[in-house]
């Protein structure tokens, strides 16, 4: 008797795009095998699982399709052809832009897919704290750049200052989320890079 396998029409691509979503918009354990598998065109338990294995699986692929086309807009953070101020600003209004976007869930899948996790669902918490921490690592290389390059003083607080902007670029996916729109946080955006400003004056008064 052959093999149960997946439909002929089975897209993969479109089937991780649609689970991302979902992911997106309920979370890891908030989102069912049957929610998912009707995003996919109501395909059968076996035809899931012949194509994922798990519904872990399935997340670890829709995280890494998230990474690869919403998430680009972090890559700003890493842009040396800007300086490193214009690095910031650009890669928080365009995260801005993103996650206030109402043609797709609103925050961000990496800071919302799994805020809370039973303690068998540790693990999915620590695949996207991972991801953030890459993030993480570009804001802190953004800054230490420009004190390098002289743009901030020597005397920046350099971990004080990634994590202002790190507190505030997660904070937008409890914005988003309550419909705070894109005009004011990208107002407030302003507000925090006159944070930037303030220190960079610091150098020249120290010159």
């Amino acid at each position: 008797m052959p093999r149960t396998g997946r439909p002929r029409a089975f897209n993969r691509d479109e089937a991780v795009a649609a689970a991302m979503v979902l992911f997106w918009e309920h979370g890891f354990e908030s989102t069912s095998l049957a929610q998912l598998r009707a995003a996919m065109g109501n395909i059968s338990a076996a035809s899931f699982y012949a194509a994922f294995d798990s519904k872990e699986s399935l997340f670890r692929e829709a995280v890494d399709k998230y990474i690869s086309t919403y998430g680009q807009v972090s890559e700003s953070f890493r842009d040396t052809s800007l300086t490193s101020k214009a690095a910031m600003e650009q890669g928080l209004r365009q995260s801005a832009r993103v996650q206030t976007d109402r043609s797709h869930p609103l925050g961000c899948l990496l800071v919302l897919s799994a805020v809370n996790c039973s303690p068998e669902q540790h693990h999915i918490q620590e695949i996207l704290a991972k991801e953030r921490e890459r993030v993480h690592g570009w804001l802190n290389d953004c800054i230490e750049r420009a004190v390098a390059n002289g743009e901030l003083p020597d005397s920046t607080d350099v971990p004080m200052l990634v994590t202002l902007f790190e507190t505030f670029l997660r904070g937008i996916s409890l914005q988003a989320r309550d419909g705070v729109p894109y005009e004011t946080i990208d107002a407030a955006i302003t507000q925090l890079m006159n944070v930037w400003d303030t220190i960079s004056a610091k150098r020249h008064r120290d010159d």
